[in-house]
């Protein structure tokens, strides 16, 4: 076994470090605490809290991956890859639909010494069916109990512990503890009968679109995470000189976000990703494998997504920051000799990253969104890295197909909307929290 990390992969165990040592740091600072408790007392919080940590876990197993020697000159594989292996290697031949046990179209075969055109047997889904016309309904109904069986006993168990656990939290973990019942049982059920079926049928590949739409998460998370963190220096600093240092540093950092504003955004990530893909087309020995020059791509979507993005920010850190120069303690500061990159340490940023963190928290979800829109006109992530955006595009032309089909479209966007609206939720509690207009208001 050798570990292959690609590089998103050390940036998000990276930031996975830096936010563990945060939180750590964070015990020390009570306002800061206090926010943050704030934030998750109200229920809308902890169930979205609860949705994004099962997302983030996935997006985790999707990130360690290694080389098995049974499969050596292959790309590395996952561990979620690997605990999803029965669903990669449960291939049909083309489209299925959820939970079917024949195919979605017609195709000429042979039966009993006879070519007929007909809808043929799935080479995976209902397999284990010898009579499936009076089988297949029956052995739904019976995976589907023994799901929920084993589902309410482990959740019958975990409700114990926590009550033992968090009986003296004023936390409302009923809320989370009822959402995290909820997922359980859905992924049980889901794992239940994926393993006879494809619980969310096949592309046009025969790939499972459960598999598919597992896998995206990943992307979503990176491009929402790595984006943000592209956004964060660049508005931060330039917002806090530019309002702070004024004369003509503020005029030229004006110039440069103004400049970048006038420019139409997806002309020009259109136009780097084009580029990009140019120089990587020009230059293969830089990979060793297709799975590398996938993830290149999705780190300089997220670098030029980050520059594209960062204007709104530093206008409005910029403006803050000029409010707060003016203020008694800080005049007071530069009148005794205290040097400007003290003042700015000391006093402005730390009275402005309540800002940031609602505005990053916000833009979170909307960057998830614009990884779709970017891979629906061709410009995003590399076609052959699963993504939800990637999933859209494929959808367009199934959903002119006669029959329709509608299940990649609905995959992509029951996840997309669980991912997203948790987010918003979450970004909600965080403003009403940290922002005092906002929790008045409330």
């Amino acid at each position: 076994m050798k570990l292959a990390l690609l590089a998103t992969d050390w940036l998000i165990w990276g930031i996975v470090l830096v936010f563990a040592l945060w939180v750590l740091r964070l015990r020390r600072q009570p306002m800061y605490l206090e926010n943050w408790q704030k934030v998750f007392m109200r229920p809308s919080a902890m169930i979205s809290g609860v949705v994004l940590a099962c997302f983030i876990s996935i997006a985790l197993l999707d990130s360690i991956r290694w080389h098995s020697e049974n499969r050596a000159g292959e790309d590395a594989l996952s561990l979620l890859d690997r605990t999803l292996d029965s669903l990669v290697q449960a291939r049909e031949r083309r489209y299925s639909a959820p939970l079917a046990y024949l195919s979605f179209r017609k195709e000429s075969f042979e039966r009993d010494g006879q070519t007929v055109r007909d809808y043929p047997r799935l080479k995976f889904g209902g397999a284990q069916l010898q009579d499936p016309d009076r089988q297949w309904s029956l052995d739904i109904l019976e995976r589907t109990a023994k799901a929920l069986g084993k589902g309410f006993v482990i959740v019958f168990f975990v409700g114990l512990l926590l009550r033992w656990l968090l009986r003296r939290s004023p936390y409302p973990w009923g809320w989370g503890f009822a959402c995290f019942s909820l997922i359980v049982l859905i992924a049980i059920w889901v794992a239940e009968l994926s393993a006879a079926y494809h619980v969310f049928g096949t592309d046009r590949t025969g790939n499972s679109v459960l598999w598919v739409a597992l896998k995206s998460i990943r992307t979503a998370l990176v491009i929402g995470v790595l984006t943000t963190l592209v956004v964060l220096p660049l508005a931060l600093g330039l917002g806090v000189m530019a309002g702070y240092f004024r004369g003509w540093v503020d005029e030229v950092i004006q110039y440069v976000y103004t400049m970048l504003s006038s420019i139409p955004d997806v002309l020009l990530i259109a136009a780097a990703v084009l580029l990009l893909q140019v120089s990587i087309d020009q230059h293969p020995e830089l990979f060793d494998s297709a799975l590398e020059r996938s993830d290149a791509r999705l780190l300089f979507l997220c670098l030029i997504l980050g520059v594209t993005a960062f204007t709104g920010l530093c206008r409005l850190v910029r403006g803050e920051a000029m409010k707060l120069r003016e203020l008694e303690y800080v005049q007071a500061a530069r009148a005794f000799g205290v040097s400007s990159f003290r003042i700015i340490s000391n006093h402005i940023v730390p009275n402005l990253m309540h800002i940031v963190l609602i505005s990053l928290v916000m833009q979170f979800s909307g960057f998830v969104l614009a990884e779709a829109v970017l891979s629906y006109v061709g410009v995003g992530v590399d076609p052959k890295t699963p993504s939800f955006g990637v999933m859209i595009n494929a959808a367009r032309a199934e959903l002119a197909a006669t029959p329709v089909v509608w299940w990649t479209l609905a995959t992509a966007f029951v996840f997309m909307l669980m991912l997203v609206l948790s987010a918003n939720l979450f970004s909600d509690a965080v403003r009403d929290a940290f922002d005092p207009r906002a929790r008045q208001r409330s």
